[in-house]
């Protein structure tokens, strides 16, 4: 197949949802598909509605010589009107792969209507759909009614193999002393660190939290964040290591006791399942995907965004009860175990495609 994927910036982009992509791309061209990757600039979503209008990218649609084409539901600012321009010129479909909807986060009233206008008609221009999961698929067919061909494929984390054995896990959630939190996420404010910060401000019980992920994304954020350690006193106990390699944040999670990201949304939450590989039971919240994996009081908590409080008394049942600590970190192990690889991920879709492209 000659498979095109559109995305915003470069494969090597550091999320979730880019290393989605990234996997799906070096598993077809792996099997012999010819993926071409066509990139736009990253910009402000204003400018990116811009690109409805841009002659350039039409003509080099237009003209590519494709049998599909995917693209991130993260672009839909510059596609849904150009989708809709390109369906007389062009012979072949459009996939949207979605991770979770804009529209799904946070925002004032006002804003979150426009963003779901924008979404509705961008989901109306395609002709399929790849879910990561099927509280994603629930939320689009939500807004656009079922009928379109589509399939759910979730993500794996078999990309971070376990460095730590079960003895090893157990041994760790036995050992006395502190609580070793880990966060790891691009410092933006959905991810929800403010809220793990609020928690532990007055924590009666030992800890240390270690936070992974870019600094740059969102620097008025992060120096909020800096400013709310400051104020509560915990900068012995927190510290920033901005974004790190793969080989050493296995070693961070090989030293932690559990994954704490408390998102006001996410589509999966693949750091949940990468922390389950070491052990890590997950604490995550009930708004989108998260629960797919986390299974309140089996393997992680659930917590409403941004609920500090309950976000407190879990971690202080955790440090004060280590047969529960364990209980947990040998069922996340379980539950990443039991968990797909991106190479199953990727067979559903490239099946998917071929199917489609059949009918």
């Amino acid at each position: 197949m000659r498979i095109g994927l559109l995305i915003y910036g470069g494969l090597e982009s550091v999320s979730g949802g880019y290393l989605y992509d990234r996997m799906l791309v070096d598993h077809l061209r792996r099997w012999g598909e010819q993926v071409e990757v066509y990139s736009l600039p990253w910009r402000d979503y204003l400018r990116h509605l811009g690109d409805n209008f841009s002659p350039g990218l039409f003509q080099r649609l237009r003209n590519a010589e494709l049998d599909v084409l995917l693209q991130d539901e993260l672009n839909h600012p510059s596609l849904f009107w150009l989708n809709q321009r390109l369906r007389r010129h062009i012979s072949y479909p459009i996939v949207c792969i979605v991770h979770h909807l804009r529209s799904s986060e946070a925002h004032p009233e006002w804003l979150g209507r426009f963003y779901g206008w924008a979404e509705r008609r961008y989901l109306r221009s395609v002709d399929g759909f790849i879910f990561n999961t099927q509280t994603t698929r629930a939320v689009v067919e939500g807004l656009i009614g079922q009928g379109k061909p589509s399939v759910v494929a979730k993500p794996a984390a078999d990309h971070l193999p376990p460095t730590v054995t079960k003895e090893q896990i157990v041994a760790r959630a036995r050992r006395p002393g502190r609580l070793h939190i880990l966060f790891v996420a691009n410092l933006i404010r959905r991810k929800g660190l403010h809220t793990l910060l609020d928690s532990l401000r007055a924590a009666p019980f030992p800890w240390s939290l270690t936070v992974v992920g870019s600094t740059d994304v969102d620097a008025s954020y992060t120096r909020s964040l800096l400013r709310q350690v400051a104020r509560g006193e915990m900068g012995t106990r927190v510290r920033f290591l901005g974004a790190r390699p793969n080989a050493e944040l296995s070693g961070l999670m090989a030293e932690s006791h559990l994954m704490v990201v408390p998102s006001s949304y996410e589509g999966f939450g693949i750091v949940y399942l990468e922390g389950m590989g070491f052990g890590l039971p997950a604490i995550g919240t009930t708004a989108g995907g998260a629960q797919e994996i986390v299974r309140h009081g089996e393997n992680g908590f659930l917590i409403a965004p941004g609920d500090s409080q309950a976000l407190a008394s879990h971690l202080s049942r955790l440090a004060s009860d280590r047969g529960l600590l364990l209980k947990l970190s040998l069922a996340a192990r379980e539950t990443y175990e039991r968990s797909p690889t991106w190479e199953n991920a990727a067979r559903r879709i490239r099946a998917f495609l071929t199917e489609n492209l059949q009918a």
